[in-house]
Parts: C-alpha cells; structure tokens; sequence
C-alpha cells in the first residue's frame, strides 16, 4: 500500500501514539491531497485544559468531519470517537514507530512547547509542574499508555465495522516514502 498513493482515498484517519507524529503527518497528508485536516485535540481540549464533555465532543468531531464532504484528514487517538470516525474512513494510516523514537520526539516537543510558552488549542500551555511534577504529565502519560494505544486500537479495527485499509508504518523511512508517493500522487494529476 505504501506504494499506492492512488488508493489512499479522501477520507483519512491518522492513529498513533502520543509523541509519533500524528498531527505533523496528517497536515502533510492534507497538504499532499489537497484535503482539509481535522485534528481532534483542538476539537477536545477547552481552556485550562478542561475536556469536553463526551457528547458535546461527538458532536463536534460529526460537524467537522461534515464540513467536508470532499474528503478529510483526521488525526487523533479518542477512543470515544473511533465509532463514529472508523466507518467513515477510507484509510487508516496507522503510525507504529518505535517507543525509543517516539518518546525522544514527545520528550523534545514538550519541553520546546514548555521553553517558548507555545500556545495550544484555546489557551493552554506546556508547564513545567504539568509536565514533570503532575500525574496529568504527558510524558507519563507516554510512558503509561503506550501499550494500551496499540491493544485499543487494534481491537477498534478488530470490533468497529469499517471498510479502512489500514497501512501501517513502522519506520520514519516508510513514513516518507507513503508522503513522498502522495506528492508524487498529486502532482501527476
């Protein structure tokens, strides 16, 4: 499939676990196709990093993804949303690096994020309590749930009844190569 830009579809999601690289690939996915990205954590997270409830959450991810019916990026691990996001997707390009890659990237992305004060979704910032003194830390969190983000999402692809292909990418090589066949893809439209 990597190969095969030409049946990646317009409807996309992008899993992997926190720190892979989701939202970067996914904008590059969108770019690529010329679709437009929908990434859940801006969808989610209010200010003061308080959640939205679950079915105000729903509900936006089903207007979002509506907006657009020519197609759509999706980028996020929720799994009170793979139900609703699963069957519509034509393509599930599901980012299996490895942990010693991926935790390096949320490890610098963080504390960058926390050094320049980057404003995120509302506004909410990376802080050093939050980040190395809280239990809600998102480098525990990539610690603790890296397991879990593969038994859940193959038991989504396993359990929720969809169509998706799914392609899997093990490596930063394989990543470039399926971006690299999107560019190719589209510009020999």
């Amino acid at each position: 499939m990597t190969g095969d830009a030409s049946r990646i579809g317009r409807r996309i999601v992008v899993y992997g676990p926190s720190g892979s690289g989701k939202s970067t690939v996914a904008r590059q996915i969108g770019a690529a196709l010329s679709l437009p990205v929908v990434e859940l954590d801006a969808l989610f997270h209010r200010p003061n990093w308080q959640p939205t409830p679950e079915d105000e959450f729903r509900a936006k991810i089903l207007e979002a993804l509506g907006r657009h019916d020519g197609g759509w990026v999706c980028d996020g691990n929720y799994g009170i949303a793979r139900d609703l996001i699963l069957p519509l997707a034509e393509t599930v390009v599901w980012l299996r690096l490895p942990f010693r890659v991926v935790y390096w990237r949320l490890l610098k992305r963080t504390i960058t994020r926390f050094w320049t004060k980057e404003l995120l979704w509302e506004t909410n910032r990376e802080s050093f309590r939050q980040t190395f003194l809280s239990r809600d830390s998102i480098l525990l969190w990539g610690i603790s749930h890296w397991r879990a983000h593969f038994r859940n999402a193959r038991q989504a692809l396993k359990e929720i009844p969809h169509r998706a292909t799914v392609v899997e990418l093990y490596s930063m090589r394989e990543v470039d190569q399926l971006l690299a066949s999107l560019a190719t893809h589209s510009e020999g439209r």
